[in-house]
C-alpha cells in the first residue's frame, strides 16, 4: 500500500468487490454500483451482511476503517438511509487520517 491515500474511484472499486463476496453475484444483475447506490432499498442488506462487510473492510483496510464504530454512532434512520458514497467517504477520510 502506498503512502497515499485511496481515491474515491479505488474504494468504490474495492467496496462492489467487497459486496460481491458477500452478497453474491446475483449483486450485480441490476446495475453497477454507484455512490448513489443505497444499502437498504437498492442492495437490500440484511444485517449478517453489514456484519460481514465490516469484516471484510477490517481485513482490507485495517483498524484505521471502524466501521463499527461509526455505524454505532448513527441513528437507525441514518443507518437504513446509508449509501455507498457514505461508506466510501468514510473509508477516504479514515485514512487520511
Amino acid at each position: 500500500m502506498s503512502d497515499a491515500p485511496p481515491s474515491t474511484e479505488s474504494v468504490l472499486a474495492e467496496l462492489e468487490r467487497i459486496l460481491v463476496e458477500v452478497v453474491g453475484d446475483d449483486l450485480l444483475l441490476d446495475g453497477p454500483i454507484t455512490l448513489e447506490t443505497s444499502f437498504d432499498a437498492d442492495l437490500q442488506l440484511e444485517s449478517i451482511e453489514f456484519v460481514a462487510l465490516s469484516e471484510q473492510l477490517l481485513i482490507t483496510y485495517g483498524e484505521q476503517v471502524d466501521f463499527v464504530t461509526w455505524l454505532a454512532g448513527m441513528e437507525l434512520d441514518d443507518i437504513i438511509a446509508l449509501t455507498v458514497g457514505d461508506v466510501v467517504g468514510f473509508v477516504v477520510a479514515s485514512l487520511q487520517g
